[in-house]
């Protein structure tokens, strides 16, 4: 699994470019600028890309040839995004396989909330098929998490009774540990597109998960909570 989503945008506006990108890295998500068609392809040769964030006008080939291209090649989803106003634009482009629209100028929440409702939608048609099963185990604080198991075992070796959800949730902790990720980001990761907007469920899952690792001392503290920003592993993580 990877760590992040990856966010190709599509854009050569020199001032909406960077401002897009930098919104998307600061929720969470890896944002690459590309500034033209051939530059998305040689970005797409390299990565794997979850979602694309497209102009319409760009030079070279156009938005719309680029959504086109996408649709005959693949199911990589695409929020089409243009300056704009005509609804001709707008048809089209979700004619020939967008998956939503923006017109310019847009409010960056409105972005962000679109970028989070296609994932939802699209999380399973843009699964990629598993390869070989590898050894995943991770190791905090005399913690030791399998995630091929999806077993958790204290430091005194006695394993603790998780729910899906709560492993789910302490996956993510584990794989970004020491940083703050917010609510909608333990959401994305745990919930996909089963998540509602202002869904507190995150809030009690955290107390329950933090209550069964407090069952061992070495648990105490260890998910804090970062007002304004959400929660946070304070632990050292080791892999394999």
């Amino acid at each position: 699994m990877d760590s992040l989503t990856v966010i190709a945008i599509v854009e050569d506006d020199p001032e909406i470019g960077p401002l897009v990108a930098g919104l998307l890295r600061r929720e969470g998500f890896e944002a690459e600028l590309c500034p033209a068609g051939d530059a998305f392809d040689r970005l797409r040769a390299r990565r794997r890309i979850d979602l694309v964030v497209l102009d319409v006008m760009l030079p070279g080939e156009d938005g719309l040839s680029i959504c086109r291209r996408l649709r005959a090649e693949g199911e990589i989803p695409v929020l089409m995004v243009t300056a704009r106003g005509d609804d001709i634009d707008r048809i089209v482009g979700l004619e020939i396989g967008a998956d939503d629209y923006l017109p310019k100028p847009f409010n960056p929440r409105e972005l962000v909330a679109r970028v989070r409702a296609i994932l939802r939608r699209t999380r399973d048609r843009h699964r990629v098929t598993p390869g070989p099963v590898l050894e995943e185990r991770w190791r905090f604080q005399g913690f030791v998490m399998d995630m091929n198991r999806r077993s958790l075992v204290d430091p005194a070796d006695a394993e603790i009774d998780l729910t899906g959800g709560e492993f789910d949730l302490l996956a993510a902790f584990v794989r970004h540990p020491q940083r703050v990720l917010s609510r909608d980001q333990l959401l994305d990761w745990t919930r996909g597109r089963d998540a509602q907007p202002f869904d507190r469920a995150i809030d009690v899952q955290v107390g329950k998960l933090r209550r069964k690792l407090e069952t061992h001392p070495a648990g105490d503290g260890l998910i804090k909570t970062v007002r304004g920003g959400g929660y946070c592993l304070a632990a050292h993580v080791e892999g394999n």
